[in-house]
């Protein structure tokens, strides 16, 4: 199992960028990831690349939809040349209120749309790198001219290989299909991670003439941990929050309902249309914060983690929205990679 990390930066994502990822590559971590949020994904992971060697650099994810398959084959092909090989496009979909009106972008049919895109976005690096003709006609997308002066040519290192974001079966197909990966979402439990993703995973991977064994699946796993009863506590009701965050979603309903709690969603989704986010992590009992997170103290996360997704997922990072010491992760890191 691979043991990734994220970045946690501020001022554009790009102080402290190439320290953050030495320092991640040297505690043994085996990728560190970008989040578009407040900041672009893609231009930490330049400064990364000219400061590492070895750890494999990825988007956790990019907004694909606010962007053209030409641009995003451009970006990746770029950094995978500049990190030596090293870099992983993960790109996500967002939900619709983003792309249309933060993005200003078209939206129609995700699944269908993202499959596309990936396929485009292959065309474009087989026109680039194995010298095809560029003719990709689709739906949504259409890619018919490409000449000397814009082509960057054949890549020392090959092409990028692309994950997508999915919790959805239609989606979580798409990845299997035309992916190399699949960004599991945080808001995954055990229960939803076997009986939906991979099963539906399997499907688009047989459809795309492949098996389960050729798509890596990573997962951000809910952690609550702490070294004392009271960073225990902070842990908790900060993961209790973000679980509740998600839960308001409608997008995540089927993890919700899968454990008999389709109703708590409806609850969560009007609460936040109410401002009451501090309100709605009240709401997230004992029993589902368990259910969503690892909860144990530093030297026993690496074993719950094990005990539930060893042999499911061949990737994993620490989703801990709160506050916690970068050095209770290094033993948890070692134990995981042990194995």
């Amino acid at each position: 199992m691979k043991v990734d990390g994220g970045f946690g930066l501020s001022m554009g994502g790009l102080d402290g960028a190439g320290d953050l990822a030495r320092d991640a590559e040297g505690a043994g971590y085996d990728g560190i990831w970008t989040a578009e949020t407040s900041h672009d994904p893609f231009f930490p992971l330049l400064v990364a690349a000219q400061n590492t060697s070895t750890i494999e650099l990825g988007t956790g994810i990019a907004v694909a939809f606010a962007r053209s398959p030409m641009t995003l084959a451009n970006q990746a092909y770029d950094l995978q040349a500049y990190s030596q090989g090293r870099f992983i496009l993960g790109l996500g979909s967002q939900i619709q209120a983003h792309i249309t009106k933060r993005f200003s972008m078209p939206w129609s049919r995700p699944a269908a749309r993202m499959r596309e895109l990936v396929l485009a976005m292959r065309a474009i690096w087989a026109c680039w790198d194995e010298g095809e003709k560029l003719d990709f006609r689709g739906e949504f997308y259409t890619h018919t001219l490409m000449t000397p002066f814009f082509n960057p040519g054949k890549n020392p290192f090959g092409v990028p290989k692309v994950f997508l974001a999915a919790v959805g079966e239609r989606m979580t197909e798409t990845a299997g299909e035309v992916c190399d990966g699949i960004i599991c979402h945080g808001f995954t439990t055990e229960r939803y991670l076997k009986e939906v993703t991979i099963p539906a995973l399997e499907r688009g991977a047989k459809t795309g003439g492949k098996t389960l064994a050729d798509v890596e699946i990573s997962l951000p796993a809910f952690v609550v941990t702490g070294s004392t009863e009271e960073q225990m506590a902070v842990s908790a009701k900060g993961t209790r929050e973000q679980i509740a965050f998600y839960g308001s979603t409608p997008a995540y309903r089927g993890v919700l309902e899968l454990h008999g709690w389709g109703e708590l969603q409806t609850e969560l989704n009007g609460l936040s249309k109410q401002g009451k986010w501090k309100e709605m992590g009240n709401l997230i009992t004992d029993d589902i914060l368990h259910t969503f997170a690892v909860v144990a103290e530093p030297d026993g996360v690496a074993d719950g983690i094990k005990a539930r997704f060893g042999g499911a997922i061949t990737r994993v990072s620490f989703y801990a929205p709160y506050k916690s010491d970068p050095d209770t992760w290094l033993p948890v890191v070692a134990a995981l990679k042990s194995t």
